[in-house]
């Protein structure tokens, strides 16, 4: 049995809102697997479990870059909000988009060789990154990016910073814009239901049996017939049928007008969509969380040494 420690509790509270005594029977019962802790709550409150799941967890900017059908989309990470509107880096994130745009790096390894000076700093991408670390005095990492070359219509969409899209299309641009703003509000997993990637699908089947068992013994506890399996089958068939429509694209309500699909908005317009790509600034990734109290009282005994 793995030992549960209250940081463990603490992270799973983090990500679920879930109450503290939930968590820790939870991660007991997962024997200490976090994702399989929050699949146990998911099953137990709901969606109340999942509510926190989407939180931003780390700092940077998303930057995009069109040149006619040639678009690019990139990450780039620091520590601090500070750090995100400080011009240099900003201006880092910006030339990096369009760098993967014009030379096609195969990787962060190949971008971060490319050419390129800024601030004093140079002569590669890498050298100007740790230039402008000790300029700033905080570290930053390019983290992902996506290009698109394809010879298709592109349009991007960025909210503010934090959120960036970038949408492949045939038809017509302002519909295409429109679907990029849709996706930075919805946040779609696929464009369409077969896209949705099965280890996503076997999750949501996995609590959805779950739930439905766990329904049927409260109805045999309290007095009422158990539900066939036929029932059951149905059941779970369902959710994870709700859960396709609510993760693709194509399926969602348009949140300009939730009377239709996007799919039926886009064949209003003449537009088709190839593909998209969503970036969350930080999304999957743990920030580190400072014990302000360890903090203070290790500069107390810092200068107290001096």
């Amino acid at each position: 049995m793995a030992a549960i420690t209250a940081s463990m509790v603490a992270e799973l509270r983090g990500k679920t809102d879930a109450p503290m005594m939930e968590c820790k029977k939870a991660l007991t019962e997962a024997e200490g697997d976090m994702g399989r802790a929050e699949e146990i709550l998911r099953v137990k409150l709901g969606n109340k479990a999942g509510k926190a799941a989407s939180r931003i967890t780390a700092e940077g900017v998303i930057s995009a870059a069109l040149q006619g059908s040639t678009g690019a989309l990139v990450e780039i990470n620091c520590e601090t909000d500070f750090v995100s509107k400080n011009d240099s880096f900003l201006a880092f994130t910006q030339a990096c988009a369009r760098l993967v745009a014009e030379h096609n790096p195969a990787d962060v390894a190949a971008l971060s060789a490319l050419p390129h000076s800024q601030d004093g700093f140079g002569p590669t991408v890498e050298d100007v990154r740790k230039g402008l670390i000790g300029k700033i005095g905080e570290n930053m990492a390019i983290r992902r990016f996506r290009r698109y070359a394809g010879g298709g219509q592109l349009a991007s969409y960025l909210h503010g910073t934090r959120i960036g899209v970038m949408v492949e299309f045939t038809g017509d641009e302002v519909a295409a814009k429109d679907v990029a703003m849709h996706v930075a509000a919805m946040k779609p997993k696929a464009l369409a239901t077969a896209d949705v990637p099965a280890d996503l699908i076997e999750v949501e089947r996995r609590v959805a049996a779950e739930k439905a068992a766990e329904d049927s013994a409260a109805n045999v506890a309290a007095g009422k017939p158990a539900q066939s399996a036929e029932i059951v089958a149905k059941r779970v068939e369902g959710s994870v049928q709700k859960f396709l429509k609510e993760v693709s694209l194509l399926n969602q309500a348009f949140v300009k007008n939730d009377k239709q699909t996007v799919e039926q908005m886009l064949k209003e317009r003449a537009t088709k969509v190839a593909g998209f790509t969503l970036y969350v600034v930080g999304e999957g990734i743990e920030k580190k969380t400072d014990d302000f109290a360890a903090e203070v009282a290790a500069q107390v005994a810092a200068a107290k040494g001096q």
